[in-house]
């Protein structure tokens, strides 16, 4: 893993954490440098920044806990919940040096969205926001060719059948060129389409828009590095704000 941690702290301000699925894309997208501007700009609160780097089970660890979709991807998805639980946050807290007394937040890209915003959801005594770029929401129980409906969507339903309603914020973002596929043939990519229902999950549950969710549609947006790389800095500014 990467950590990036806030420098010159005077010991009485308030830290957040963040973790990030997919660390190993953070050094592309100069993450540092737009932190540090940033902080420059005393735009942000001082924010410990962890990129989890993904193994070779990635498909396997990546999903939703409990819940493999129809090819049995994400069957480790518990046990990947697990570590960043039992393992990764108290390392954090004893191995960083720095005590995190503000929000925690969990984000990740595409596959990694997906899991960051399982592991917020279902643990949101631990975390208290979930930030997912392109997130892999079409996540499903069904092929396309077996039969599928949208109720087959793995997340979508995780959510509708949860019974309470955490103290929870989202920030949900896509990108009109995110990719091509149109399921429903309305004209609406996938990506768009699987997220906005989302957040229509989210607002049967209670949650508010703009209060509790941002949904940011990047013009021109790619299922791509380059393309978080320049909406991250949007993220840790609305999560973080002074």
């Amino acid at each position: 893993m990467d950590v990036y941690a806030p420098e010159n702290l005077l010991g009485n301000e308030t830290v957040n954490l963040l973790l990030v699925n997919d660390g190993q894309d953070l050094s592309q997208m100069e993450l540092e440098d737009h932190i540090s501007t940033l902080y420059s700009k005393w735009k942000i609160e001082p924010v410990v920044v962890v990129g989890i780097k993904a193994g070779e089970e990635r498909l396997l660890e990546y999903g939703v806990a409990n819940r493999p979709d129809f090819k049995n991807r994400g069957s480790k998805a518990d046990l990947y919940t697990h570590f960043v639980l039992a393992e990764l946050l108290p390392f954090i807290e004893k191995q960083v040096g720095v005590v995190i007394n503000g929000k925690k937040a969990f984000a990740g890209f595409s596959l990694g969205g997906l899991t960051a915003f399982d592991i917020a959801w279902n643990h949101g005594d631990v975390f208290d926001i979930a930030g997912v770029f392109s997130g892999s929401f079409w996540w499903r129980k069904k092929d396309l060719s077996d039969g599928y409906t949208e109720d087959d969507r793995i997340l979508h339903e995780m959510i509708a059948e949860s019974s309470s309603k955490q103290d929870l914020k989202f920030w949900l973002m896509t990108g009109t060129d995110d990719e091509k596929a149109d399921r429903n043939q309305n004209f609406i990519i996938d990506s768009i389409d699987d997220t906005i229902d989302v957040i229509k999950e989210l607002m049967k549950k209670g949650y508010k828009r703009p209060e509790d969710i941002f949904y940011y549609e990047m013009v021109g947006g790619k299922h791509d590095v380059p393309t978080w790389g320049k909406a991250f800095p949007k993220f840790l500014e609305w999560a973080f704000a002074k």
